[in-house]
């Protein structure tokens, strides 16, 4: 038995995203062996996030990094530094900010529960512009006085109408205000990691637990090295807003080493096993009365990964989708997937095992066919 097991935990196969309530991601073994080879002896938290820093900055082409206790994390840490540079005199104000730049501008359609990491700090959300249209004006009209920094969420918020990224980079430089993007989620690709800052964003932030397939209690904030040095400042072991949010020297090692493998991965292999199971479940699924299935892209973050849309009609199965979602989580093995609308699900094939995606695919035409 695992350790799962003993506490009555069952684990399961997971078609669904790689999401935090469900473990982000596994970790590959080199990730696993890096972890435990620095549990074995002590060493200085603060050189180590150092020394790990300035090696992920040279893998991801960023002038420097840091290590966070997970991507909100980051983005706290990060409104923090832009909040106060490298002022040590500022280090104790959180989240009393009064005389202080305290404001954050977003776009409406970017509000998420995320940006509340913003907000933990004691900063102000300003927001601007609407979902059918925004222009630079409207960003402008938005800047004062107290404007910290601005926020761009990358994922599925994103809408037609936003200002686009290169002219919201433009506005910001303008008047001097630094751009934080959140793309938490957004690898692949891995030219994500310098794609952003090099069309102008200072700070971008990403999970250490989704793609990278790292730990999952950590994160990445790469960028310009004045504003990575203020989060240093800000974070643990130092006694500031960030001093809660510690990262071990087991998570630093395990990061390093998810990074270093993701920047070398031959990207063609597992598009080809995305693409080569979407297919798979779209043949077996199409040809059951009652299941319509087809290729859908991009997923459900924006990543460049198909997952297989099946559409559910429950006269002619003889049960409808909740009913099925409920029978997969429940059964043996236990498989979580994405219900969509009232009469769709999602399958996702970027978070299973070799061998996973047939196990769903039987297990689901279990179901339907019994």
């Amino acid at each position: 038995m695992n350790i799962y097991e003993t506490l009555g935990i069952r684990p399961v196969i997971n078609a669904q995203a790689t999401l935090t309530r469900l473990g982000g991601s596994l970790m590959p073994p080199e990730v696993l062996a890096a972890m435990a080879d620095a549990a074995r002896c002590f060493i200085s938290l603060d050189e180590l996030q150092l020394r790990v820093g300035e090696r992920i900055a040279e893998l991801t082409h960023n002038e420097a990094a840091y290590v966070s206790s997970g991507a909100a994390a980051g983005i706290l840490l990060a409104t923090a530094a832009c909040i106060t540079g490298l002022n040590p005199d500022l280090i104790f104000t959180f989240p009393d900010l009064d005389g202080l730049k305290n404001e954050v501008i977003v776009h409406k359609s970017h509000r998420n529960g995320y940006d509340y990491a913003v907000r933990q700090v004691g900063a102000k959300i300003i927001e601007f512009g609407e979902p059918e249209k925004t222009t630079q004006a409207d960003f402008e009209r938005a800047i004062t006085p107290k404007t910290a920094a601005f926020f761009w969420f990358q994922g599925a918020m994103n809408q037609l109408g936003d200002l686009p990224f290169s002219e919201a980079i433009e506005v910001a430089k303008a008047h001097n205000i630094p751009v934080v993007v959140d793309a938490a989620a957004q690898l692949p690709p891995a030219s994500n990691l310098w794609k952003f800052t090099q069309a102008g964003a200072d700070l971008v932030i990403f999970s250490g637990g989704k793609d990278l397939r790292g730990p999952q209690s950590t994160g990445l904030i790469l960028g310009r090295r004045g504003l990575i040095d203020a989060c240093r400042m800000h974070g643990n072991p130092n006694h500031s807003v960030g001093r809660p949010m510690k990262v071990g020297k087991e998570e630093m090692a395990g990061i390093l080493a998810a990074v270093e493998r993701y920047v070398n991965l031959d990207p063609a292999v597992f598009e080809n096993y995305c693409e080569n199971t979407v297919t798979l479940w779209c043949d077996s699924f199409n040809i059951v009365y009652g299941l319509t299935a087809q290729r859908s892209f991009p997923n459900e973050a924006g990543q460049p990964f198909p997952r297989c849309h099946i559409e559910v009609d429950a006269q002619k199965i003889g049960m409808n989708r909740d009913e099925l979602v409920d029978a997969l989580a429940k059964g043996s093995p236990s498989i979580m997937v994405q219900p969509d609308g009232d009469s769709g699900l999602y399958l996702n094939p970027m978070t299973l095992e070799a061998g996973e995606e047939k196990i769903v695919q039987d297990r689901l035409l279990a179901i339907v066919t019994c």
